[in-house]
């Protein structure tokens, strides 16, 4: 007999979508959108579609495993939950008593977005006094941009782009990564609005476009404040709005903006005059418009002052109070739960180091101080997705280094695993859920039980409390004791909250505080004297300072049918995704005597990784893109992280991804 129950897709997108799953209580049938979600409306991505097959993959781990060969080759035996649990408490104590407590150090990230099982390592971790990991690998940089110039306000309502007469899709390719946010755009167009898609290549968005304007990779800032430096010039401003509602325009507007003229930002972008002009006028005589920008002008090294000059275009033109305008970076929902009553900052016996994970590969082979002798990892894969991959694997294949990973399948990090813990995936398990990219939230208990011997996040972190003799509160209360403790927690975002719903399953609608800006002044402070840059600037990327580097400004987009390096045990959608591939322009192909389908090696200091070449018109000269995460276990030895280095953002820490050298011979 098959019943139906609500879940929530858990993974690291925006969407956070509703799912509708099919059961008979121990195994999963079918999983499809919810058509009841008050945002995602039913529908679902390529790799979410069919979510039973990967709940049900062979690959699966159901059982503990414990090393018993050489790192990296996946030679394991399988062990008891006691063995395995015994075995890493034993070898922490025994670390920790030789080398001091930040020796040890987790690695986790967003491998699930439930507020629980994201979060259950930390109050383990912080109880031993554990080095602690900055979790800066996305979109730190947008975030302390944001944060500069808006404090805590939250983002703009995605759906109030549907009521938008110009759109601006700026750095994002929705298709891949914000599927929902594209029934606003198609709805606007259909309204008789436009859409514009501004990007470093032609990508799959494009065609949900009526222009599309192809930049030079790190010039987002560059371009906004040359389109402002136009409205000032054209007299599109809202002066009222700005003199009521901000702080340091007259500053930035005499200061910064005479010498972002179109010359120089046609230099700056690659664009032409006549098109950074069409591209101001149009914003700013439009009646309502909305910028959606994603995570790729943010992961250079001038991410957040950029991400502050884009702000200042509502801001300019007074679209936060226009109905249908707006800009949208993140919806800023964690502010509507105060987790600490689960993840217990107050457990930290001291002060203690952080490890940024953009640099794990200097973190497990020259940081100095305590060296990393024990790593925990769960919810990632850094063997794949951190930057300077051969330093990453270099570091994970230490004899010295007793690592444990948590995961569902063995993936390039469990390879190099001593003890690998057997994960659920999110229809095993309960948790709460919040998006950034929507205001709908939901509950989700489990729909089946735990495959084979697999346990949750937090039972894991419970099973290891118990095997260290830790017996603080914190580790007995269950995951929903402890999601009932953290909604008991009154917020402003939830004074109308239906908790009757919630406890159904259903998605709920948070209501996030607006007719004020949430900064220290009340204002958008677009001057903020609290930085050493206090008002929005061009910055160059380090790709830029390097005036003899070589010649290719490598991209790392978003694929389709892959999210990071999840997904990889559904054989269709690695079928669809493709070989790893980089895409070059016809003109730098043919400089290099290069065709499509050839195998290519792209190089630069930090090392070599093999693609398979793709010759195509949707790249302009001197870019070449690499889309997609593969496993290096696909018959790759390195994917595109072999080329991306450990430079940080200038502020956030965030990574770097899209401002690397490359070349590329046969």
């Amino acid at each position: 007999m098959f019943r139906t129950q609500r879940s929530t897709c858990p993974f690291d997108c925006p969407d956070a979508c509703g799912l509708v799953v099919e059961t008979d209580g121990l195994s999963v049938r079918s999983v499809r959108g919810d058509p009841e979600h008050g945002y995602t409306r039913g529908t679902l991505c390529p790799k979410v579609n069919g979510f039973e097959r990967t709940v049900h993959a062979p690959g699966r781990l159901l059982t503990p495993l414990v090393r018993n060969g050489p790192k990296g080759q996946g030679a394991f035996r399988r062990a008891s939950w006691d063995e395995a649990a015994a075995l890493i408490a034993d070898r922490w104590q025994a670390l920790i008593a030789a080398h001091g407590r930040e020796c040890v150090l987790p690695v986790t990230y967003a491998g699930t977005m439930g507020l629980i099982q994201r979060n259950a390592q930390e109050p383990l971790f912080h109880r031993l006094g554990a080095s602690l990991c900055d979790r800066a690998i996305c979109t730190p940089a947008q975030n302390a941009g944001w944060e500069q110039m808006m404090g805590e306000t939250p983002g703009s309502d995605p759906d109030d782009a549907a009521q938008s007469d110009l759109v601006l899709l700026w750095g994002i390719n929705a298709l891949a990564t914000n599927i929902h946010f594209l029934s606003q755009v198609k709805a606007a167009r259909r309204a008789g609005g436009r859409a514009i898609l501004i990007d470093t290549h032609r990508q799959a968005t494009a065609a949900h476009a009526d222009r599309v304007f192809i930049v030079r990779p790190g010039s987002d800032g560059a371009l906004a404040l040359g389109m402002l430096h136009v409205l000032v010039r054209e007299n599109l401003v809202d002066r009222a709005f700005l003199s009521r509602e901000t702080v340091g325009w007259a500053e930035l507007e005499r200061e910064v903006l005479p010498g972002l003229t179109p010359d120089r930002v046609a230099r700056l972008t690659g664009l032409s005059v006549e098109d950074i002009k069409w591209l101001a006028r149009e914003y700013g005589k439009a009646r309502a418009p909305f910028i959606r920008v994603g995570g790729a002008p943010s992961r250079y090294g001038n991410g957040a002052i950029s991400t502050r000059a884009l702000i200042c275009l509502p801001t300019a033109v007074g679209a936060w109070a226009k109905k249908g305008g707006g800009f949208l970076a993140s919806t800023g929902t964690g502010a509507a739960f105060d987790i600490r009553s689960f993840t217990r900052p107050d457990l930290l016996p001291g002060r203690t180091r952080v490890v940024n994970m953009n640099r794990l590969g200097h973190a497990l082979n020259a940081l100095d101080g305590p060296r990393v002798m024990a790593l925990f990892v769960a919810n990632s894969n850094p063997a794949a997705v951190c930057p300077d991959q051969n330093a990453v694997l270099e570091g994970l294949s230490r004899e010295d280094l007793f690592t444990v990973v948590h995961e569902r399948f063995m993936t390039d990090t469990a390879l190099y695993a001593d003890v690998v813990l057997p994960a659920p995936t999110m229809l095993e398990t309960a948790d709460l859920y919040r998006s950034y990219g929507q205001f709908f939230v939901q509950r989700t208990r489990p729909v089946i039980p735990p495959l084979g011997e697999s346990r949750s996040n937090w039972e894991t972190i419970q099973t290891l409390a118990r095997a260290l003799g830790l017996t603080d509160e914190v580790f007995s209360l269950s995951a929903d004791e402890h999601i009932d403790q953290i909604l008991s927690v009154p917020s402003p975002w939830r004074e109308d909250f239906d908790r009757d719903a919630l406890e159904a399953g259903r998605a709920v609608r948070l209501t996030p505080p607006r007719g004020r800006w949430l900064t220290p002044s009340g204002k958008i402070e677009i001057r903020n004297d609290r930085l050493e840059e206090p008002l929005p600037r061009h910055k160059p990327t380090h790709t830029d300072l390097e005036e003899h580097g070589l010649p290719l400004r490598l991209q790392t987009t978003p694929a389709l049918y892959r999210l990071n390096s999840s997904f990889t045990e559904r054989a269709e959608l690695g079928a669809k995704l493709g070989a790893q591939t980089l895409r070059l322009s016809p003109a730098d192909a043919a400089a290099r005597g290069l065709a499509s389908g050839q195998r290519v090696t792209a190089f630069n200091a930090l090392g070599e990784v093999a693609f398979v070449l793709e010759v195509t018109d949707t790249v302009p000269a001197g870019v070449a893109i690499a889309e997609g995460v593969h496993s290096i276990q696909a018959g790759n030895t390195r994917n595109v992280n072999g080329l991306t280095s450990q430079r940080l953002t200038d502020s956030g820490a965030g990574s770097t991804f899209y401002d690397n050298r490359i070349d590329v011979r046969a």
